[in-house]
């Protein structure tokens, strides 16, 4: 312990997971900004595929020693399939809900990692914990609102990302602790580069008609042909993607989780500040405390589990 606490480096750690918090919630904005130009699997096919060689680059000559294999393929694999598959429910929720609904709503996901690091790997919860998956509840109703008129089921994709999330991050305990995460990072874009060109093959082959594709454009469009602006769009896509991954892993590295992962927060707040400056979403008052206790919430998860 205090060899790697030697090699922490406090300051780099915080301004890199404010870095990669900025270029994700960016990121996400813009592929909200673009959902209405793009199918999502092209989204995930171009952006990986883009991504692929810098993230190749950076574990091959940055990190020579290092194989872009991973040690236990299969659990590699299934772990990228999760993450993929949460990132699918956010990212279809997002022409639907505000940003920083999505933001918060997905933000539960510290309470799913310790109620599931609790059943799964024996962690205990203490009395604070059990006050956090409370708070966070809470926070929950006053976004969903599930008994207005003007419920949006769109508002329960995030938090479906949010399980997924959890349940990637204790298999990424469990069974890929040892990978490196720049090697994680490949191939999960590899795992985005797979399900987008399959996504995309299956609507060609099924040959669906207009009206259906009209129902959600977004996952059941067809591919958007792509000029100038729209290959840089995708290229600042990869960039911001490569950005907050790398940067989180660096964070990570470099800090204790138990003050970064505070500092991870900062999405939630990047994401609001998207959403007033790009889309002019303002939340509603009930919605605003509701994000705040979510944030709230995970924060005080995040040290129980620390103490």
């Amino acid at each position: 312990m205090m060899e790697i606490a030697s090699r922490d480096n406090l300051k780099i750690a915080v301004s890199a997971v404010l870095i990669a918090c900025f270029s994700l919630s960016l990121g996400d904005s813009l592929i909200k900004q673009q959902s209405a130009s793009f199918v999502i699997w092209q989204i995930f096919l171009v952006r990986s595929a883009i991504a692929i060689p810098f993230l190749i680059y950076f574990v091959r000559i940055r990190s020579c020693e290092v194989t872009i294999k991973p040690m236990h393929m299969g659990w590699t694999l299934l772990r990228s399939f999760i993450l993929v598959s949460m990132w699918v429910f956010y990212f279809v929720a997002l022409p639907h809900i505000e940003l920083a609904v999505a933001a918060a709503a997905y933000y539960t996901l510290p309470l799913f990692i310790m109620l599931l690091a609790a059943i799964l790997l024996g962690e205990t919860i203490t009395t604070r914990g059990w006050i956090a998956v409370v708070l966070g509840f809470i926070g929950i109703l006053l976004i969903l609102q599930p008994q207005a008129d003007d419920f949006n089921a769109y508002a329960l994709l995030p938090v479906v990302a949010a399980i997924c999330y959890a349940c990637a991050m204790i298999m990424t305990r469990s069974k890929c602790r040892h990978e490196q995460p720049a090697v994680l990072s490949l191939w999960l874009n590899v795992s985005f580069v797979g399900v987008g060109a399959v996504a995309l093959l299956v609507l060609y082959l099924c040959d669906l008609d207009a009206e259906t594709r009209a129902l959600n454009s977004f996952l059941l469009g067809e591919w958007t042909p792509m000029w100038l602006d729209e290959w840089r769009i995708m290229a600042l896509l990869a960039i911001a993607f490569v950005v907050g991954s790398v940067g989180a892993a660096i964070a990570y590295q470099k800090g204790p989780s138990s003050i970064i992962a505070v500092y991870d927060y900062s999405y939630v707040a990047f994401a609001v500040i998207w959403g007033v400056l790009i889309f002019a979403e303002i939340p509603a008052p009930l919605v605003t405390v509701g994000i705040v206790m979510i944030v709230a919430a995970g924060i005080i998860s995040i040290r129980q589990r620390s103490s």
